[in-house]
């Protein structure tokens, strides 16, 4: 690998951790505004996503530059590759944090739905699975990727009770559906960003074996 690869390589992968870090920051944001029906924090996560779309950005042109330039083959151009994939899935979970924190400034205002106890352990668990996705690119930890991988069955075993819960309280009390649907929308996010989360940890997986597991959950038994 040559130096000025090498140099361009470094320079991508702290921009892919800071744009990781912005979004990972939104997340925990729009999940606390939710349960603590914050409104000024929702107003946070929404203003904060121009920075992570810029960050896409950059992350992007930085990727095609290293194409053109490196004309990279092998392991670098997976490494190119995975990081274009990752970035997509960065910048849909911060859309979908802003999504989070939008329903949360409509569960903030009176009629009150109640929040329901389960949505802190699957905020708990997704925001894990975020975590371990990155951690996992970043130390190139295949064992930690399928972890996640797996992990989301318990995501989305929470979204259904918690969702199920959302139709019995709409149904008890009508005067409750607005609320209760924009919950009910903020926790489905939830459970869409751990599956985000699965995609990073499925590229992963891509990048240090090129073995290509979405879809093919098979591959990772054993």
């Amino acid at each position: 690998m040559s130096k000025h690869l090498d140099v361009d390589l470094e320079r991508l992968h702290r921009s892919l951790l800071r744009m990781a870090g912005y979004v990972e920051d939104a997340v925990v944001t729009a999940a606390t505004a939710l349960r603590s029906r914050d409104p000024e924090a929702c107003a946070r996560v929404v203003t904060g996503d121009a920075d992570i779309d810029r960050l896409e950005n950059e992350v992007q042109d930085e990727c095609l530059k290293i194409l053109a330039l490196h004309q990279p083959v092998a392991v670098v151009l997976r490494r190119i590759s995975a990081v274009l994939m990752i970035t997509t899935d960065l910048e849909r979970i911060g859309d979908l944090a802003v999504g989070i924190a939008e329903r949360a400034a409509v569960v903030s205002r009176p009629p009150y739905v109640p929040i329901p106890e389960a949505i802190e352990g699957m905020t708990r668990r997704t925001l894990e699975m975020l975590r371990a996705s990155l951690d996992a690119f970043v130390n190139l930890d295949t064992t930690t990727a399928a972890r996640v991988i797996r992990a989301d069955d318990d995501v989305d075993h929470d979204n259904a009770q918690i969702i199920n819960g959302l139709v019995e309280r709409m149904q008890a009390d009508p005067a409750l559906v607005e609320p209760a649907l924009s919950l009910f929308t903020a926790v489905r996010n939830l459970e869409r960003i751990a599956d985000h989360a699965t995609n990073i940890a499925e590229d992963v997986i891509y990048l240090v074996n090129g073995e290509m597991v979405r879809h093919h959950p098979e591959a990772l038994k054993g």
